[in-house]
């Protein structure tokens, strides 16, 4: 029977979804595994991408299902976005009707792939009876105090028309749209995720033997945490009288209170208070207004990169030297980091170094190396010895900083104090196409819940789609309501949440099943039992904002009673992308590959093999025709030779190995090998391509002979094997010669890797001259006679002063002349 893809895989996946082959159970008694992908935005068609992370996953929950495990592998589709929004203005469709077609066309795609996907819990997250449980835990996280309204500079995409978190401003640009964001002052809703800070650090080492190391460092890196002194810098008479005894001082914090003696100026934000009081009252020129403008519509790194200030014409006072310090706005300085003003100390501190020279401020030094000399041209930031530090001088400038520290605290005027680069998440967002926020504007009652027997809050159908502005604000009646406390006319909150909240709690939603699927988002039960998820599969892009978010919801979960854990994922796999000719696939570039023609052409499975097989899934994968086209010619010979060599049999066939040949024993011994390095791949390693070259060199073995009980025996193995990897192919030769019984659990024989003869290196005086094949339990007495006949023409003429035998290895002969 001659392989053909389209035949065998239409047939497995008409039979898959008719039986319903991939459903967990809902025995809870079993040993489960709960294997995710990160679901993807349903843009219509799936890219490589796509498949290298889902046949991954689905690698992992086959095997898993082989092994006799419960196994939930979920696929959704986060389909509130942007992007249905802008294709609605493009194409003039609905954004609900273009989402919906799209996640139709991708799910048929899932299946042309054999992805092994629960078809029962498939969600949207735009689905209404989403909404309708996460607006219920939005207002539960409301009156837990966890989410929060107030007014404040935000990130504004003039694009997209809505605001962005900072985490979404990648390079002073939109990540979504690439478009330059400014800063606009409005109202945002925030989720309190500063409070869960320490945990989401602290908990990071719970995740050092799952999570690769990079992703740990990046959250940690994201999360800031940093210790150090807090203190407030008080304004001279002149200064105070030029602000109107408005403001007395202004705090600053600092990690290197060692430097508090070379502090030369200080630097506000742009947006500090103090700044907005004296532009308010015209205490600027024009001139400084617009530099200081220019600075509160640059991104956050855009600010990082040039530095730029302007002096205030104000001084504050130092609070150990008593000398005057004069302050600055700079852009380098940000409101959402610790107050928004620093101390600098451009002798140590490379910023604030390339900022004093720039603009001609004093430069000292109070730190030096306790060996050699400072280089005035730089910034001396190491450990060293403290200097004109008054009392401090001579001592380590890292112990230094406890002391001070401490003296400010004794003459109470400063504090040790944490700080987090992290700030609290801003999640309201001007567009349609996203989860109402469940909240109403009550002139009586102020800001008002909705009643969540009255939820879900449902998107209205009938809107106009322009691009500009809100269409929830501009529509005739949606927004008009009832207030659910007096009963007087109300608005709703037009202002709907980023799609990164229901990301951060799908993964919960999928332990759901057909039972309770309509009442409630899950039962305690079903999360006790699943969770946490096994293997979490993605892309590394995702390192910090989905999964910092992620973690952060299932914390807030656990504090409202819903689970018991700390964690949501077990393992992270991130993978690497799919590159070709160098560069990853895009449209603009014109490199991409579109896996319909593919499977078109050589069939998923072809597809699953090359994904698996060219680079382990942590790496870069770089897209290789010739290969492609390689994998279908080995699919094709392990099909075809199935039906040459095997016969039908519902057992693995019993063979004594003492009566098989030299070739019959190697093609045992390398069909199990590749099953021993199969259950290293799926449990520790992840080398998938390992394992397939481990069968392929298998195949290579057991062409070398003959005997059909080997040949039997092995495919009962290898195709076991492989079936994660390509599915229709192997279920098809399962089905065809062993009933499928063979996709089970494979014990490992141990007399397979037991050798008969072993082959040592022959070695005159350390140089290796030849080999011998000599019997595994061969004496040294034997092994050397051997040796020596084989090396007789180096040894002619000469005298043997030593021999070595290195067990398994090889033989030394020492001679002279």
């Amino acid at each position: 029977m001659e392989y053909s893809s389209k035949s065998i895989e239409t047939k497995w996946q008409k039979y898959w979804q008719e039986h319903k082959s991939f459903e967990p159970s809902e025995d809870f008694s079993r040993e489960k595994k709960y294997i995710l992908s990160m679901f993807p935005f349903p843009s219509g068609r799936l890219h490589m991408g796509h498949v290298r992370n889902y046949t991954l996953s689905d690698a992992f929950a086959r095997y898993y299902r082989q092994q006799n495990f419960n196994v939930l592998h979920p696929i959704g589709f986060d389909s509130f976005g942007m992007p249905a929004e802008n294709a609605a203005i493009k194409n003039g469709s609905h954004p609900k009707s273009w989402t919906y077609d799209n996640i139709d066309y991708m799910k048929n795609e899932f299946a042309s792939l054999g992805f092994s996907f629960s078809k029962e819990r498939e969600l949207a997250t735009s689905d209404e009876l989403y909404t309708k449980f996460e607006q219920g835990f939005i207002i539960d996280m409301y009156e837990k105090g966890l989410l929060y309204r107030k007014k404040g500079m935000l990130n504004w995409c003039p694009h997209d028309l809505t605001v962005l978190a900072n985490e979404q401003v990648v390079d002073g640009c939109c990540w979504r749209c690439d478009t330059p964001i400014v800063k606009k002052d409005m109202n945002q809703y925030y989720f309190k995720i500063t409070e869960y800070a320490d945990e989401l650090l602290a908990d990071l080492d719970k995740l050092e033997s799952g999570w690769p190391k990079q992703v740990l460092t990046m959250q940690e890196n994201w999360i800031g945490k940093s210790n150090g002194l807090a203190f407030d810098l008080y304004f001279d008479d002149t200064s105070k009288t030029k602000l109107s005894s408005n403001f007395e001082s202004f705090d600053v914090f600092t990690t290197r209170p060692d430097t508090i003696y070379g502090v030369s100026y200080t630097a506000l934000a742009p947006e500090h208070a103090i700044v907005s009081y004296m532009i308010e009252n015209k205490l600027l020129s024009s001139d400084v207004v617009a530099q200081i403008e220019a600075m509160k519509n640059s991104s956050s790194i855009e600010r990082q990169k040039e530095k730029s200030g302007v002096a205030l014409g104000l001084d504050v006072i130092h609070p150990l030297t008593g000398e005057k310090i004069p302050v600055w706005v700079a852009n380098f300085v940000l409101m959402d980091y610790g107050s928004g003003a620093v101390m600098a100390v451009p002798a140590h501190d490379e910023r604030d170094f390339d900022f004093a020279k720039k603009y001609d401020l004093p430069i000292k030094a109070v730190i030096k190396p306790f060996d050699g000399e400072l280089n005035p041209e730089a910034a001396y930031t190491e450990v060293g010895e403290l200097f004109g530090s008054s009392e401090f001088d001579g001592l380590n400038s890292k112990e230094a900083q406890a002391k001070i520290i401490a003296h400010f605290q004794a003459q109470n005027i400063g504090k040790k104090t944490t700080n987090y680069k992290l700030k609290d998440w801003g999640v309201s967002r001007q567009r349609y196409w996203g989860a109402p926020i469940p909240f109403i504007h009550c002139e009586e009652c102020g800001l008002v819940m909705e009643k969540k027997e009255n939820l879900p809050v449902a998107l209205p159908s009938d809107v106009e789609i322009t691009g500009e502005g809100n269409p929830l604000e501009k529509h005739p009646t949606w927004k008009h309501c009832k207030c659910p406390k007096c009963g007087k006319d109300a608005v709703r909150e037009t202002d709907t949440m980023d799609t990164f909240v229901e990301s951060s709690w799908y993964f919960l939603r999928f332990c759901a099943s057909k039972t309770n699927w309509e009442k409630e988002a899950f039962s305690a039960e079903q999360i006790k039992y699943w969770m946490g998820v096994d293997h979490y599969i993605g892309g590394i892009e995702h390192a910090i904002l989905h999964l910092l978010y992620a973690r952060f919801f299932t914390k807030v979960f656990r504090d409202l009673g819903y689970l018991e854990f700390d964690e949501p994922f077990e393992r992270l796999l991130t993978q690497g992308m799919v590159l070709k000719d160098g560069a990853k696939m895009s449209k603009s570039k014109g490199n991409t590959v579109d896996p319909d023609a593919l499977i078109e052409k050589y069939g998923a499975d072809t597809a699953r093999l090359f994904i698996l097989f060219a680079a382990p899934p942590t790496q870069e994968l770089e897209w290789n025709d010739s290969a492609v086209e390689g994998a279908y010619k080995f699919i094709k010979r392990f099909h075809d030779r199935a039906f040459t060599h095997l016969y039908a049999t519902d057992v693995i066939p019993s063979i004594d190995h003492t009566t098989l040949n030299k070739e019959e024993k190697f093609a045992r011994k390398k069909v199990y090998e590749a099953l021993a390095r199969a259950n290293e791949v799926y449990n520790e390693r992840y080398t998938f391509n390992t394992m397939i070259a481990g069968v392929m060199e298998a195949m290579n073995a057991l062409n070398a002979q003959s005997n059909k009980d080997v040949w039997t025996e092995a495919y009962w193995i290898m195709a076991s094997i492989m079936e994660p990897v390509i599915p229709h192919v192997a279920w098809e030769i399962s089905e065809q010669f062993f009933g499928r019984k063979n996709l089970a659990p494979q014990a490992v024989i141990d007399e397979v890797f037991e050798e008969d003869s072993i082959t040592l290196g022959v070695s005159i005086n350390g140089k290796r001259r030849t080999e011998i094949e000599v019997a595994a339990d061969a004496s040294n007495e034997e092994i050397i006679l051997i040796a020596k006949e084989a090396g007789a023409k180096w040894l002619e003429g000469m005298s043997i002063v030593k021999e070595i035998v290195v067990p398994k290895k090889l033989v030394n002969i020492v001679v002279k002349g």
